[in-house]
């Protein structure tokens, strides 16, 4: 079976995904795949370049995998279509095109929220770990989890997440995905607060009582759908 490889988003190593591990099926091949200057991964010279961040996950992101990029993940990923050999299909979870959307969140909130994080980086941090939360069906729940499988508060070096405040910022990758080399799949949660009303609407996917985080709220049902794009997606024999 193809291998789903996750790639998780801002200020979240792959820990967040642990709670999938139990629902996968048998058979299925799953790795989860930090990037540089999260979790032990050491950070790029410049965590802003492209050209360097696919040379960093090139033995991660190989042909005929399934990328599995969440939020921030997803538009990584996207961009990289530009600069690796392509997978076998992308999954973009709680992302489209771009991050910023009058309807979801807007640029102003985005460029507030930087300024935030440049004056109090650890703290607007932990914030945003929380904000994220509000459309799961048990927001405190889920972040009493999320605090226990991010200990140290994401792993995080903070001159990625600053670059990576800059890369939501800026990255459009319309382009990108209207001449995508693989096949495209979107995946939202019904309430995800970060997502416009159109963009939940038109997913290929929607995650029924799930916001930003399903593999938080909805672990079964996030684990399911993504196995079945994997099958989908598996090679005639």
């Amino acid at each position: 079976m193809t291998t789903l490889v996750l790639l998780s988003g801002w200020g979240c190593d792959t820990r967040l995904w642990q709670p999938l591990a139990r629902h996968w099926p048998e058979g299925l091949a799953v790795n989860a795949s930090d990037w540089p200057g999260y979790g032990v991964r050491p950070p790029l010279e410049d965590p802003c370049s492209l050209a360097q961040l696919a040379s960093a996950m090139g033995d991660d992101l190989t042909p005929g995998t399934v990328w599995v990029g969440w939020s921030l993940g997803g538009l990584l990923a996207a961009a990289l279509l530009d600069h690796l050999p392509a997978p076998r299909a992308l999954v973009l979870l709680g992302m489209g095109e771009s991050f910023c959307h009058e309807e979801g969140i807007s640029t102003a909130e985005l460029a507030a929220f930087r300024q935030a994080f440049a004056r109090a980086p650890d703290m607007t941090h932990r914030h945003f770990l929380r904000w994220q939360l509000r459309g799961e069906p048990d927001p405190r729940a889920a972040h009493r989890q999320l605090r226990e499988l991010l200990v140290d508060n994401g792993g995080a070096d903070r001159n990625t997440l600053a670059a990576g405040l800059a890369q939501l910022a800026d990255l459009d990758n319309a382009d990108r995905l209207s001449r995508s080399p693989c096949q495209v799949c979107r995946v939202a949660g019904k309430q995800d607060p970060l997502l416009s009303p159109s963009l939940r609407e038109s997913a290929d996917y929607r995650l029924n009582e799930a916001g930003h985080c399903p593999m938080l709220s909805q672990p079964a049902r996030l684990a399911a759908c993504l196995a079945g794009i994997a099958s989908a997606v598996e090679p005639a024999p």
